[in-house]
């Protein structure tokens, strides 16, 4: 068989591709290969599940672009398809008077990007958890809710599968063997390695951060919503924050540990010497050459190692939470950097050939962008074969 489109990776984004093609045209062949032997076992199935809103990207970004629109696109996936959605909503609360200004900045971003927030003083954050402590007003989101990205994205292989798009697991793209129209590249952590075979991202390599979540072990009443500390708006990682799962438990993080290699998660488990030595090249290069925004986050990353000083950082957004704190599996997040600008790169980056799109940074949010992403893509690559086939 050939195939009209092979997507390369099984997370949220060659899934919500894939969903998009096959709704558009019924008839077309589509083939999904996966390293793994199943759906989301890296990124999609290791992220908060949290549903953003959209007030922290500039107007100007895709992720500001995607992120409203893809809010409402995976709820209605949910309602449609009955899977739980956890309308916890989310306050951002300041520690400081010059918190306060980043507060409002955030706001204006909102604004901007049509987002439902507003400012709210102490008495009416109290209202909506009275543990949450913040310095004379706060930020609350209505939309930002939680679901369960593994359970989004098996029902989504399962639709798709019914819909006659083939899965090929535990399958390395150099092993395909069939032949296809048109390549789609989603394949996350790898996407910059598989795009340079086809001469792009030249300038571009990916660096791997892990993430990791302590769940909250005692009262699960004690946190009512999601709460978030003002972020660094330079830095590309929101901070060590509350959220509330699906099934109402209250955990902390992320972090954003700077990793050896792509899939550091645990020990030396998926040890990759070649990968840990071009890594520790590039974060040695970030951590002496960068401004001092990357050295910064590091070493108050590298702090989080130590539970006390991450539950710390936790405890300060709260008036009372106890330290009866159990570690999450990690998560892996992969990080874009332009290697000739020695910077991390925040927003979504995509690249084409004649026959071939590259996702080559889906960052967060992209589990929240992903349904309105991938129209997006979609129409990239109409346009791309459009062009090329004149």
């Amino acid at each position: 068989m050939i195939f009209d489109y092979l997507i390369v990776g099984g997370g949220i984004i060659g899934l919500t591709i894939a969903y998009e093609l096959i709704e558009s045209n019924p008839k077309l062949k589509i083939a999904i290969v996966e390293k793994e032997n199943d759906v989301a076992k890296h990124a999609s199935g290791r992220n908060s599940g949290v549903l953003h809103a959209g007030f922290y990207y500039s107007a100007n970004s895709l992720k500001a672009k995607f992120t409203v629109e893809g809010n409402k696109l995976m709820k209605q996936f949910c309602k449609d398809n009955d899977i739980f959605i956890n309308e916890t909503k989310k306050v951002v609360v300041a520690n400081d008077e010059n918190e306060l200004l980043g507060l409002h900045e955030l706001q204006k971003r909102a604004e901007l990007n049509g987002v439902d927030t507003k400012i709210i003083s102490e008495v009416k954050l109290k209202k909506i958890d009275s543990n949450a402590k913040t310095y004379k007003e706060a930020l609350y989101s209505p939309s930002t809710a939680s679901v369960d990205p593994k359970v989004v994205c098996i029902k989504l292989k399962n639709n798709l599968q019914k819909m006659g798009i083939k899965f090929y697991f535990n399958k390395k793209f150099q092993d395909i063997d069939f032949e296809y129209k048109y390549l789609i590249n989603a394949a996350g952590a790898y996407a910059d390695k598989i795009a340079q075979k086809f001469g792009l991202a030249q300038n571009y390599t990916m660096l791997p951060f892990k993430g990791i979540y302590l769940k909250y072990m005692d009262d699960k009443t004690s946190i009512q919503t999601n709460i978030y500390p003002v972020p660094n708006l330079e830095k590309p990682f929101l901070g060590v924050h509350y959220t509330i799962t699906v099934d109402g438990s209250i955990k902390i993080g992320p972090t954003a540990i700077p990793a050896f290699w792509r899939e550091n998660y645990k020990g030396f488990n998926n040890f990759n010497l070649n990968e840990m030595v071009e890594i520790l090249y590039y974060e040695s290069k970030l951590f002496l050459l960068n401004s001092f925004n990357f050295r910064s986050l590091a070493i108050s990353e590298m702090k989080n190692y130590i539970k006390a000083i991450f539950i710390k950082k936790a405890k300060n957004m709260v008036y009372e939470i106890g330290d009866n704190f159990k570690s999450l599996p990690a998560g892996i997040r992969s990080q874009l950097l332009n290697t000739q600008t020695n910077e991390l790169v925040q927003d979504f980056v995509v690249e084409h050939t004649k026959n071939s799109t590259h996702i080559l940074n889906a960052v967060s949010p992209a589990f929240t962008c992903s349904f309105a992403f991938a129209k997006y893509i979609v129409e990239e690559v109409n346009q791309n074969r459009s062009t090329n086939n004149e």
